[in-house]
């Protein structure tokens, strides 16, 4: 006898922005737009997070910051306070993880869970669910929309369909009733470009897709056909996974007006070092490849990487390779609009144990000082202020 499954998507309701209205009374009511400062509509950078009544103007994350505030100019702008997102996330995931082990993250305000083995102690599944929002709204007076299916996917799809403060539940037998109305690109993999491909087929909805061929699908889209018809029939048999794998750590700044002054750029590229090999240290990684991204006035895009025989974590290893890369740059009569540093190749930094060098110890008696006295009480000599 196959086991029931049941997968939640736990998804926070607007999140950075609810925080904010949460903290200050002001807010609440207001749209509100979290991200780069607009400057008046000539702002650089993009929107991270918009409440609901700001998405009542069209404004959602990602969107240029002048575009949001050319929308909505009496919306309240706030930076991104990463750090007290970071800890309201870490509650969230602690009442998540006290309801079942198996719980996946997916982001800072998402997360997957396998409740099949731990429901019955609040008698059904949907019953599970009313539990987690109401300790979610209790431990942080935020809240959230779940999803609850037999699949990820469709948990996912579901989590998203009465928002905010949602809860939908899809039941085995109209798994396949539920997911044929829908556009085709709710199914995982499917983007404009496959999207165009499948309305030039005559398909737009999962339950069109989920009527043709499925070889007749594999060969227009390979292996992915394949998946697109089995999604479309409710096959997915992808597991919640608990083991979080980081691939990369970055940070990068968008300019508020594009740059060609070469020591401008350094000291960003060097903070930005600093900021990613601090990441680095703080969740116990070494890396072996580094990679500069930078982007000129006319959104023209290059990476340039560099991988080391030994695996590195500091800040000054990675500048120097950093500031190497930049400087095959000819900007005689280009201006830069964004610099970026990531590092990638990533490995715990136990599994390779050594003696510390001596800037590894410089490094930890740095660590001390901004420990005890903020990031910005030292700082590298060419490194803008934190």
């Amino acid at each position: 006898m196959t086991r029931e499954r049941y997968i939640i998507h736990v998804d926070m309701d607007a999140f950075f922005a609810s925080i904010e209205q949460r903290d200050n009374p002001a807010y609440r009511g207001r749209p509100v737009v979290v991200g780069a400062d607009p400057k008046l509509g000539r702002g650089r950078g993009v929107v991270s997070a918009a409440s609901y009544e700001a998405r009542k103007y069209g404004i959602h994350s990602a969107m240029p910051i002048s575009t949001a505030y050319r929308r909505c100019p009496d919306a309240v702008f706030l930076g991104v306070d990463m750090d007290r997102y970071i800890r309201e996330s870490d509650k969230i995931f602690s009442i998540l993880e006290s309801f079942t082990p198996e719980v996946e993250r997916v982001s800072v305000d998402e997360a997957f869970l396998d409740i099949s083995d731990t429901y019955k102690k609040y008698g059904t599944p949907y019953k599970m669910c009313l539990a987690i929002k109401d300790l979610i709204r209790k431990g942080t007076g935020l809240t959230a929309s779940i999803g609850l299916a037999p699949t990820k996917m469709a948990a996912k799809i579901a989590s998203g369909l009465k928002k905010p403060d949602g809860l939908v539940e899809v039941r085995s037998e109209d798994l396949t009733g539920f997911l044929r109305p829908l556009q085709a690109d709710r199914i995982w993999g499917i983007g404009k470009k496959t999207m165009a491909v499948l309305n030039n087929m005559g398909i737009h909805t999962i339950g069109e897709l989920a009527a043709r061929n499925k070889d007749e699908l594999a060969r227009t889209f390979g292996r992915n056909g394949e998946w697109f018809w089995e999604a479309a029939h409710g096959i997915d048999e992808s597991e919640v996974s608990t083991e979080r794998e980081v691939k990369s750590i970055s940070n990068e700044t968008t300019f508020e007006a594009d740059v060609s002054d070469r020591d401008l750029i350094e000291k960003e590229l060097s903070w930005l070092c600093e900021l990613v090999a601090d990441r680095m240290r703080e969740e116990k990684f070494i890396c072996r490849t580094v990679t500069l991204k930078i982007r000129f006035g006319n959104f023209e895009t290059h990476t340039r990487q560099a991988t080391f025989k030994q695996p590195i974590t500091l800040a000054q290893d990675i500048t120097v390779e950093i500031k190497r890369l930049f400087a095959a740059f000819d900007l005689a009569k280009r201006k830069v609009r964004l610099v970026g540093v990531k590092t990638s190749g990533l490995s715990p930094a136990q599994d390779n144990p050594r003696p510390a060098t001596g800037k590894e110890s410089i490094q930890k008696a740095i660590d001390k000082i901004r420990d005890k006295f903020g990031r910005g009480s030292i700082r590298r000599a060419g490194s803008r202020p934190f």
